[in-house]
């Protein structure tokens, strides 16, 4: 059945665990209206849901915690909110619950919507990181979880070797942003011309930064030496003012930015990236800068991560391409010497730098979806599905 002749009286619960997805349900309820006006929505999310109309069970910061520490201190709460989550759905008994994201908490009132009332299709938007770490969880899924909505277009390949849900790519939120990414004719020449802009991403979270930033100035010092660089560094808002005291010692003066916008436009113009592993390397490789990318974590999570994590990268675009293409410098190789040989051909130019602009240029056609297709209208498309389907939903798409 078509998404098109969905009736569109529909219940539909979205549960999001965290801001990020928040936007993604906020995102996915526009789609849904789109094809059918007068769907009903339930269940937990932020402010951008509430700006879509979305009447939330509870504050999203009551579960929106990460870090092993936080989530135990919280943990009372944190139980008691997946109980009334999942009793608040088997009560309303939707045509289809998705879950976004967040699998702490989205798995786990999943697990006792599909035992309490196991008629109501479960949706889950975004894969947990199986592919990387504790594979086990694939084959788990199917216990709860009908359909696995992708972000990342190796993941559906990932739960079929390892035996999880049906799972269908609906492309990253990110190829929403191509044209904000892009760099127009000026921004392009400005990448050519000294001094070379050098974006510097040393994370998003404290840990990150307390790691990072010492190592990422020393690789300025060095870099200076050589180049004419200007230092270009976008923030997260809540970590400015640790970042500006940490970069006061820095051999070249560094500007520091804040907001979405302004991260892009430096993107834009920037000849090379230093930067943390995590989403902003995807952003990078979209906006087609060169990188160099660095990771470091304390010695008992290097411990666990080296029996646990089975990827050959953790940089997101070499996943995706299956091709080691952005050096990667993590742990003991995270040294600012490592980091400034592997830098300097980015900067200058010549193989290592065309080899990785050409490497970065097959990013696209990796992450489009067909036609003028959208992420959100994909996923609006399998939730809806879903919905006609009721509990004959089995790997839709």
């Amino acid at each position: 059945m078509s998404a098109a002749s969905v009736s569109p009286s529909k219940t539909i619960w979205l549960v999001a665990g965290e801001d990020s997805g928040d936007q993604l349900g906020a995102k996915l309820m526009r789609a849904l209206r789109a094809t059918a006006p007068g769907t009903v929505f339930g269940g937990v999310g932020g402010e951008a849901m509430a700006e879509e109309g979305f009447s939330s069970l509870f504050p999203l910061d009551d579960v929106a915690v990460m870090g092993y520490l936080p989530v135990l201190a919280r943990a009372r709460t944190l139980l008691r909110r997946i109980r009334e989550t999942a009793a608040a759905v088997v009560r309303a008994r939707p045509d289809v619950l998705v879950i976004i994201d967040s699998p702490g908490f989205t798995h786990a009132v999943a697990q006792r919507v599909r035992k309490a009332a196991p008629g109501i299709p479960i949706v889950d938007y975004v894969s947990p990181s199986v592919w990387a770490w504790r594979p086990w969880r694939a084959k788990g899924m199917r216990g709860f979880i009908d359909h696995v909505m992708a972000l990342l277009p190796f993941e559906p390949d990932a739960h079929l070797r390892l035996g999880g849900p049906p799972c269908t790519y609906v492309g990253h939120p990110l190829i929403e942003r191509f044209s904000e990414l892009r760099p127009s004719t000026a921004e392009s020449r400005r990448r050519e011309a000294v001094p070379y802009s050098l974006v510097i991403l040393p994370g998003s979270r404290r840990a990150e930064i307390d790691r990072l930033m010492p190592v990422f100035g020393r690789v300025l010092e060095q870099v200076s030496r050589i180049l004419e660089v200007e230092a270009v560094l976008p923030a997260v808002t809540r970590h400015r003012a640790l970042i500006e005291r940490m970069a006061l010692d820095w051999p070249v003066p560094v500007r520091v930015l804040t907001g979405g916008e302004s991260k892009y436009a430096a993107f834009r113009g920037a000849r090379a990236a230093l930067a943390a592993s995590g989403t902003v390397t995807l952003e990078l490789a979209l906006a087609g800068v060169p990188m160099v990318v660095a990771y470091k974590v304390s010695r008992a999570e290097e411990f666990i991560a080296r029996r646990l994590i089975q990827v050959p990268s953790i940089v997101l675009p070499n996943l995706i391409l299956a091709d080691n293409a952005m050096p990667e410098f993590v742990q003991a190789e995270c040294t600012p010497e490592r980091l400034t040989r592997a830098l300097l051909p980015l900067l200058v130019g010549g193989a290592e730098r065309d080899a990785q602009c050409d490497a970065l240029a097959r990013i696209d056609g990796a992450m489009r979806l067909s036609g003028d297709d959208t992420p959100s209208r994909a996923a609006a498309r399998i939730v809806l599905n879903a919905a006609a389907a009721g509990g004959r939903m089995i790997g839709i798409a």
